[in-house]
């Protein structure tokens, strides 16, 4: 079993950033990838972003979020990150880290808001 932590979100300004962190315990050597869901009122969960863990790190994005989200690993600290810049309004969400192993594990989910 996986245990993820998550940290970072919180209220900001569209045009601003935030930094997502992610850590990971447990059955860490059973990961496969990780990364982060979002889920806005109203909406379904989608995917954010994903970094796999295994040899490179071929991280992949959702459209919208290109050019502005980084997602980054850490495997010596088992954690997780997603650098977000230039944030607007549609990004405000619950933000979910996941780790794919046999199944998906979740993070308890970050709240981040962004608006004027």
């Amino acid at each position: 079993q996986v245990r993820l932590v998550e940290s970072g979100g919180g209220l900001v300004q569209p045009g601003g950033s935030l930094r997502l962190s992610c850590a990971a315990s447990g059955a860490i050597f059973s990961i496969n990838a990780m990364g982060y869901y979002r889920q806005a009122p109203g909406k379904e969960r989608e995917l954010v972003a994903t970094i796999t863990l295994t040899r490179g790190s071929n991280p992949t994005y959702k459209d919208s979020v290109k050019d502005r989200f980084t997602i980054s690993r850490d495997n010596d600290k088992n954690m997780v990150y997603l650098q977000m810049n230039i944030l607007k309004p549609e990004d405000t969400a619950v933000y979910y880290c996941y780790a794919e192993t046999s199944y998906i594990n979740w993070g308890q989910g970050t709240q981040v808001t962004v608006s004027s």
